[in-house]
């Protein structure tokens, strides 16, 4: 995620860090080099320019020219023009209370995500405690319908569909799938509607038009715009276009996960003064986060985001949980089944590439590549082939225990012996973690495990 911006930010930065005294030739320089990294990462043209005039002058101050550690203090301008750009604060939809039926308009063209990220919208609101309807009124594109209820049965979200709405000899009558909507939630206690909206391959006059009845009767409490981030400024120029014909109250980015560049994110508030208010981060309904851009900023500058990865851990590991695994890890009690667990909890909070990306020092450190996907799965399955009283205490593996396994798991003696040797060094520097206060020592720590 922003994998190239974070690395050419943070060779733009080395101009400063660690310099105990900031000159001009300094701050030109690591100004001249964010600039280049910006232009190349698709960042609009006029915030580029805005972003580096205030950088400047921000930095060319006194405060910063004379500050106790002006490499630091540069580091926190930039991030604090970083944080800015991107919006300042986490934006929370403004939805009216369970009592009263609120709207929500999902816009976008074919293509974007924006039927699966209504689903996503809709299984995010429903842990929120709401409860929401999906509501099918993307008539044009073939088989949307279908897809939408197929992603609702998976999250346990109903939908509202017409039997003969949409298709070649439908009625296309959006309005009157909405009104249809309505009534069906009054009774069923229903509190959100989350309406998929039709799409085009381009913006036209029929689709605005469309959409704008649809507004216009459903009077919505968000309009929100989803676009594929890996379009860059093609993703700013379409979200402008919707907002000055339709309004939007804000923006979601699809494929945010795979955007190295960040162009789009880094762009969209400047230009369309609209807020990003949720991010795709993975093909699955649970890859959707809020956009937090102070998070962001941090991890563009190098710094993580643990505050993100600690809540993705909470979401599959209870406080009791995590706290007797420490107890564990620190007398090195930690077994073979805590490993499979660990495991088994990992997979749940999506990629690990994202993961590592959270860790302060670990962006870029460890690439997709650096992964072994298939190793994960091999881990898994000898594990799954053990009993739990191997699982319990590893010493009692022995060479036929071993060889029992390795036909269970589909692999090898080795790759058994393998995992053992592994399980001890690891649980062995778990330990040290555990016990480690320094944060220099546990980031070290930290890339080790990492690796």
């Amino acid at each position: 995620m922003l994998d190239k911006l974070t690395q050419k930010v943070s060779d733009a930065l080395r101009f400063v860090s660690g310099k105990s005294t900031i000159t001009e030739k300094n701050i030109s320089d690591a100004v001249e080099a964010i600039k280049m990294a910006l232009l190349e990462a698709d960042v609009n043209l006029r915030v580029v320019r805005r972003f580096v005039n205030s950088t400047i002058e921000d930095a060319r101050g006194e405060k910063v020219l004379r500050a106790v550690d002006p490499g630091q203090q540069f580091v926190k301008i930039v991030h604090d023009k970083l944080v800015s750009f991107l919006g300042d604060s986490k934006q929370d939809l403004s939805l009216r209370g369970p009592d009263v039926l609120s709207v929500i308009l999902m816009l976008g063209l074919q293509g974007s995500g924006k039927t699966t990220s209504s689903a996503k919208l809709a299984l995010r609101l429903k842990k929120e405690g709401r409860k929401p309807l999906l509501v099918a009124c993307d008539l044009i594109r073939p088989a949307a319908v279908e897809q939408l209820s197929a992603l609702g049965s998976r999250i346990g979200v109903p939908v509202y569909k017409e039997e003969g709405a949409g298709g070649p000899n439908g009625s296309h009558d959006s309005v009157k799938v909405y009104r249809g909507a309505v009534d069906w939630a009054r009774k069923n206690l229903i509190d959100t509607l989350v309406i998929d909206t039709t799409g085009r391959l381009q913006i036209d006059e029929p689709m605005m038009a469309e959409l704008s009845r649809l507004k216009d009767a459903s009077r919505p409490d968000e309009l929100l715009l989803v676009a594929d981030s890996m379009t860059g400024q093609s993703a700013v120029d379409i979200a402008k276009s919707f907002d000055e014909q339709i309004g939007l109250t804000g923006v979601i980015l699809t494929k945010f996960d795979s955007d190295t560049r960040g162009g789009a994110a880094l762009s969209l508030k400047t230009i369309t003064g609209k807020p990003l208010k949720f991010v795709g981060t993975g093909e699955k309904p649970e890859d959707f986060e809020p956009f937090y851009p102070d998070r962001i900023a941090g991890r563009i500058l190098g710094m993580g985001d643990v505050v993100s990865l600690v809540e993705k851990a909470q979401e599959v590991i209870s406080q009791k949980e995590a706290l007797e695994l420490q107890k564990k890890m620190e007398k090195e009690n930690f077994t073979l089944e805590d490993w499979l667990n660990q495991l088994r909890s990992v997979k749940k909070m999506g990629s690990l590439q994202s993961m590592l990306d959270m860790i302060p020092g670990m962006a870029g450190q460890v690439s997709e590549e650096d992964i072994n996907r298939e190793d994960l799965k091999s881990q898994e399955a000898i594990l799954s082939s053990m009993t739990r009283k191997e699982r319990a205490n590893y010493l009692i593996i022995g060479p036929s225990r071993r060889s029992r396994i390795a036909r269970g798991s589909g692999t090898s003696v080795a790759e058994v012996a393998r995992l053992i040797k592994k399980f001890e060094k690891t649980r062995s520097m778990m330990k040290k973690m555990a016990k480690m206060n320094k944060n220099g020592q546990a980031q070290a720590m930290m890339r080790q495990l990492g690796r």
